[in-house]
């Protein structure tokens, strides 16, 4: 491996980290060297990710989170203190989406999506943020989207949600590059994952956006790994307040045939 994209003896904490996207970018920090340490609500969850982290020969924790209570993500950064004495690397994957009619949309289920979705990321961001900044060292990766530049049909909470961390990423890449952290996000093309095959394979809209894909498929989960792994390592050293898109040209799409 390039030495500057080696992450051996860095610690890494993945909110969110134990399914789908996040749970492959979980096992790709840890393949390209570091310790990483996959958390979410779920701690069966927890616990099966921490074993296919062990058993790559990396070290791990089992502890569970949730974006919505402060006081979690707290102990998560006193457990991997106690543990490792640092965190390097934070990666903000938690989620979740609802589609439904905007004009519908119920107010509490707006709020729950953004409180999960960008008071959530801004959660964690202030809790590792503050040790990161103390050390002078540091890089957080958000999970934004192609929401965060265009609209999908009946995603409003969630395209709002997106849109906020992507503005979020680029305020703390100005007020914290500085010292030493550097805050970058990666946003996801469609890429298939167990919960959306149904929807990609077999429904209008699935049809839609591969349509709009340039590439004429959707991504798969691996392909997502290096951006995580670039934006974490020294190689990004001069790398902040951007938004990497991994998205087969999705947004650079315009008229295909």
């Amino acid at each position: 491996m390039y030495s500057a994209l080696d992450l051996s003896g860095k610690v890494a904490v993945v909110i969110g980290g134990t399914s789908g996207i996040c749970k492959t970018l979980s096992l790709g920090l840890a393949d390209a060297g570091a310790n990483v340490v996959a958390t979410g609500r779920n701690a069966a969850n927890v616990d099966a990710v921490a074993g296919e982290i062990e058993a790559r020969g990396r070290h791990t924790l089992r502890v569970t989170t949730d974006t919505r209570d402060k006081g979690s993500l707290q102990r998560l950064l006193a457990a991997c203190l106690e543990r490792f004495e640092k965190v390097e690397i934070l990666l903000n994957c938690a989620g979740k989406i609802k589609r439904a009619p905007t004009l519908d949309f119920l107010e509490s289920d707006w709020n729950d999506i953004l409180d999960t979705n960008l008071t959530g990321t801004l959660r964690a961001c202030q809790v590792f943020g503050q040790h990161m900044l103390s050390r002078k060292n540091g890089r957080i990766i958000n999970i934004a989207s192609l929401n965060s530049f265009v609209a999908l049909h009946e995603v409003a909470a969630y395209a709002a949600s997106k849109a906020g961390v992507a503005a979020l990423t680029r305020a703390l890449a100005v007020e914290w590059s500085k010292h030493g952290v550097l805050t970058n996000a990666i946003a996801p093309g469609v890429f298939r994952t167990s919960l959306n095959a149904d929807l990609l394979d077999n429904t209008p809209r699935g049809n839609e956006l591969l349509m709009r894909t340039p590439m004429g498929r959707f991504g798969r989960l691996d392909e997502l790994v290096g951006a995580a792994v670039f934006l974490a390592s020294d190689s990004a050293s001069f790398v902040t307040g951007q938004i990497l898109v991994v998205d087969g040209g999705f947004l650079a799409s315009g008229v295909n045939q």
